[in-house]
């Protein structure tokens, strides 16, 4: 059998580590979100998909652990002052949802698949953010993130194998990482992580 990945088919520019480095406060704002609803998503689907017990603990898990990561990004910000804000809408993640059909089953691929796309454009982000920091609390702090956000990423493509068809999943892949490619690429650079 063999492994299906989804790959980023657009590198973050520059422009965004610059912008996200030089108003750090606002990015861990908006970071802070991400991971909140990063958990919602995966009990949301938990909520929505109960007769899929294959996947139900595994998503229970990353729930677990983004809130950990919420948690952890917290701390850092009390630490410095920031408040938690209201959230903002996010273009990135709207519009890879606008892309999502309908039926119960699709849904289900489309949404695992999305998910593991936004969380390796994540890791890929954070993986940045380490190299770029010398801060020796936050710099091992983003290169832990990275690597749990890349092992989501994959998490999520096993439970849309566990659900579906290889070939579905791939098509699936395949549509979704050439879309979230063109749509990085049209975004406005912001101190966000999408």
């Amino acid at each position: 059998m063999s492994k299906i990945a989804v790959e980023l088919t657009a590198p973050t520019p520059t422009a965004w580590l610059d912008t996200v480095l030089s108003a750090f406060d606002a990015f861990l704002a908006d970071h802070a979100n991400c991971e909140r609803k990063a958990s919602a998503l995966a009990m949301g689907m938990v909520a929505k998909y109960p007769d899929r017990p294959a996947i139900l603990p595994g998503l229970i898990g990353v729930a677990r652990e983004e809130l950990e990561h919420f948690e952890a990004v917290y701390k850092v910000m009390c630490h410095r002052g920031i408040a938690l804000r209201r959230d903002a809408q996010d273009p990135y993640v709207n519009q890879l949802i606008d892309e999502m059909r309908h039926g119960r089953d699709e849904r289900l691929l489309d949404r695992l698949v999305v998910a593991a796309l936004v969380e390796m454009r994540g890791a890929e982000r954070f993986g940045l953010i380490a190299n770029a920091l010398e801060d020796p609390d936050l710099k091992p702090f983003y290169e832990r993130l990275y690597k749990s956000e890349r092992k989501h990423g994959h998490v999520f493509m096993h439970f849309a194998r566990q659900c579906f068809d290889d070939d579905k999943v791939q098509s699936r892949a395949d549509h979704f990482a050439a879309l979230e490619g063109e749509i990085m690429s049209r975004l406005p650079i912001r101190p966000a992580l999408h």
